[in-house]
């Protein structure tokens, strides 16, 4: 059982008791029998304003993992925001189902459900989500960002995340092998969705040796022929001796089967939540002197491209200028982590969380 502030206990595991372990603000649950829609929003922290994360369509194999996935996602966006220097709280939503469900009226009246918000929860894309799909939940609701560019949107951020993961991943190389210069590195990118993509031609173009795997052969093989990589099979990527492991693809690969079977030097890439477990497994990494780049940290470009959107002060420039500051903010958490024996996922938290709590202190509440 947990003890709560209200002196109340809740049931360890229960929906309730995840809330109250990752300190959740809401959990909203969406449903519509007409069109099919399943859905979760979830608000973790509004301090510093509005909670911005994107939205994910996934066929979750249950309920309780869904609701899992949309926890820690959300967390890792109050996270995320805060360490890249945004205005903005930590939310995402996650739709129930196959991506072939969609339609425009699935979409708006996911769009109304988010509108029904009143602003405390801003969406945008992520997986098997796209930019017409914010155009049509943009029909109901204000509080969408990452709308194409012809309707005056900000467009894909995937290449804003990509150089994000790239200039993280350079910093985590700077404080593994004593320089930031990938030529050479041999570097696995798992998963070659927009993001992945993006990342390895920044890759090849300092003319690193990339490896490319995915669990979809056709884009595995359509990518690795476009690119001039390496495309291996998805199952034995974790036993090849490599520098760099870049997971792109869904989260919790280093796990307890994995983290044995690594052999590298740095892991650094835009998936989020890598860690299966954070606590357990990024002290194995620091036990182990794998430099492990934080994903919520390297990952943040995207939303730093649709905040600038939804903030109204979208220049590319800017956008591309301020997403380069992740190198700086990487190597002082790694620091960080060294210095204090931490790993640098928790070093990670603890400067998100110390900006949040003095933001908190000089501002209203959302």
């Amino acid at each position: 059982m947990l003890q709560t502030k209200a002196s109340e206990t809740v049931q360890e595991g229960s929906i309730f008791g995840q809330i109250t372990n990752m300190d959740h603000e809401q959990l909203v649950i969406c449903h519509d029998a007409a069109t099919g829609l399943k859905a979760l929003i979830g608000i973790h922290n509004t301090t510093l304003g509005p909670a911005l994360g994107g939205t994910r369509m996934w066929p979750y194999a249950s309920e309780a993992e869904a609701i899992t996935d949309v926890l820690r996602l959300s967390r890792g966006m109050t996270f995320k925001n805060s360490l890249a220097g945004l205005n903005l709280g930590g939310g995402k939503a996650v739709i129930i189902g196959d991506p072939s469900l969609k339609s425009e009226a699935f979409l708006r009246r996911f769009g109304r459900f988010v509108e029904s918000l009143g602003g405390r929860y801003v969406t945008a894309e992520d997986v098997n989500m796209n930019t017409a799909d914010m155009e049509h939940i943009s029909m109901e609701t204000r509080h969408v960002t990452g709308l194409p560019q012809i309707k005056g949107g900000a467009g894909d951020p995937s290449p804003v995340t990509a150089y994000g993961v790239y200039v993280g991943m350079k910093a985590a190389a700077k404080k593994a092998f004593g320089s930031d210069n990938l030529a050479r590195k041999r570097i696995v990118v798992q998963g070659v969705g927009q993001v992945g993509k993006y990342l390895i031609e920044y890759l090849v173009k300092e003319n690193a040796e990339v490896l490319v795997t995915d669990i979809f052969e056709d884009k595995l093989k359509k990518v690795a022929r476009e690119t001039g990589t390496l495309a291996v099979d998805p199952e034995v990527i974790y036993d090849l001796d490599m520098d760099i492991y870049a997971p792109c693809a869904l989260g919790a690969t280093v796990n307890d089967d994995t983290i044995d079977r690594l052999k590298c030097a740095v892991i650094a890439g835009g998936a989020n939540n890598q860690l299966k477990d954070e606590e357990k497994h990024g002290r194995i990494l620091l036990e182990k002197g794998i430099v492990y780049a934080p994903d919520f940290l390297i990952n943040a470009g995207g939303v730093i491209n649709v905040g600038a959107e939804y903030l109204g002060d979208y220049q590319q420039e800017t956008v591309f200028k301020q997403t380069e500051k992740i190198y700086d903010t990487c190597l002082g958490i790694l620091d960080k982590s060294e210095k204090e024996q931490i790993p640098a996922q928790q070093a990670a938290i603890q400067v998100a969380k110390e900006r949040i709590a003095a933001i908190g202190r000089v501002k209203l509440p959302f």
